[in-house]
C-alpha cells in the first residue's frame, strides 16, 4: 500500500508506533510545530516532517490557520499542525454512537429539557469526581484550572493549562481539551457542552467562558478561565505575554544534532 505521493505508508520499521507518538502528540499540544515535537520526542526535525507529511496525505492532521510565534529561516512562521475531523474520527468510541441514539430518543419523547436534565445530571457526576482532586489545589483558580486539566487529562481529554495574557486585564489561564470522545454527539446537542462549562466555572469558582469547541468544528475545545483581582501573577517576566485567543508556541528549532 501506498501514501497519495506514491511513497509507501510503511516504508520504515516502527513507523506505526512513531506516527502514533507524533499523533498523539499533535491532539495533546496543538498546534504544534515539527520543532517542537522533535524536542519532545527526541527526534530530528527532519524524522518528525516525514511522518508530519505523512499524517498529513492521510488526512489525519492538517497546518493550523493560526499563526503561531515559532519563527524558522528569516521571519517565516514555522507551520503548526493540529488534528483533523479525520483524525478525531479515528479516535471516536463506539459509545458516542450509543450515545447519540438515547438523547434523541430522549428528545422525542420527553423533549429538549430532558435532555438539558440529563447533561446536567451526567455533568454532576463527573463535578463530584474531581472535586477533591481541584479543591487539593487551593482557592487559586490557576492552581485549580491546572488540576481540572490533569483529571480531564486522565480521562482522556488530551488536557492541558496555560497562560494568557500574562500582566493585561484578560490575564488568566486557557484550559485546552485536545480531544474529546463525545464530539460528534456534542455537535447535535450543544446541551452536553453547556452543562460542562457550567461544571468547569462552579469547580474553578470563576466564570469561565468557553472560546471554541470541538463540537463546534474547531481543533481543540478552549476555555478561558481568569484570574482573580488579588491572586500573584501567573506568569514569569520571560513568558510571551497573548490575549486568550491565542496559543504559545516555542521556537521552532531548526539545528538540532542528530542522535
Amino acid at each position: 500500500m501506498r501514501a497519495p505521493s506514491g511513497r509507501p505508508l510503511h516504508d520504515h520499521p516502527g513507523d506505526d508506533r512513531t506516527r502514533d507518538r507524533v499523533l498523539a502528540d499533535v491532539l495533546l499540544l496543538g498546534p504544534v510545530t515539527a520543532g517542537e515535537l522533535a524536542k519532545r520526542l527526541d527526534l530530528t526535525p527532519t524524522a518528525v516532517r516525514r511522518h508530519l507529511e505523512f499524517l498529513t496525505e492521510t488526512g489525519d492532521i492538517a497546518p493550523s490557520e493560526t499563526t503561531g510565534t515559532g519563527r524558522r529561516g528569516r521571519g517565516r512562521p514555522a507551520r503548526a499542525y493540529v488534528v483533523t475531523p479525520t483524525g478525531h474520527g479515528r479516535l471516536r468510541s463506539d459509545d458516542s454512537d450509543i450515545a447519540a441514539d438515547a438523547l434523541r430518543f430522549i428528545a422525542r419523547r420527553a423533549g429538549d429539557q430532558a435532555v438539558e436534565d440529563f447533561a446536567h445530571e451526567h455533568f454532576s457526576r463527573i463535578e463530584a469526581r474531581y472535586a477533591a482532586r481541584v479543591d487539593a489545589a487551593g482557592p487559586d483558580p490557576t492552581a485549580r484550572a491546572h488540576a481540572l486539566a490533569q483529571a480531564l487529562a486522565g480521562d482522556g481529554f488530551a488536557a492541558s493549562a496555560r497562560p494568557v495574557g500574562i500582566d493585561t486585564p484578560l490575564e488568566g489561564v486557557q484550559l485546552c481539551q485536545g480531544h474529546c470522545p463525545m464530539h460528534s454527539v456534542a455537535a447535535e446537542f450543544p446541551q452536553l457542552c453547556d452543562a460542562e462549562t457550567d461544571t468547569f466555572a462552579r469547580l474553578l469558582g470563576v466564570h469561565v467562558q468557553r472560546l471554541a469547541t470541538l463540537a463546534g468544528g474547531e481543533h481543540v475545545c478552549t476555555t478561558f478561565v481568569p484570574r482573580l483581582a488579588g491572586t500573584p501573577s501567573t506568569g514569569a517576566a520571560d513568558t510571551p505575554k497573548t490575549s486568550p485567543t491565542q496559543t504559545q508556541f516555542s521556537t521552532d528549532n531548526e539545528e538540532r544534532t542528530p542522535r
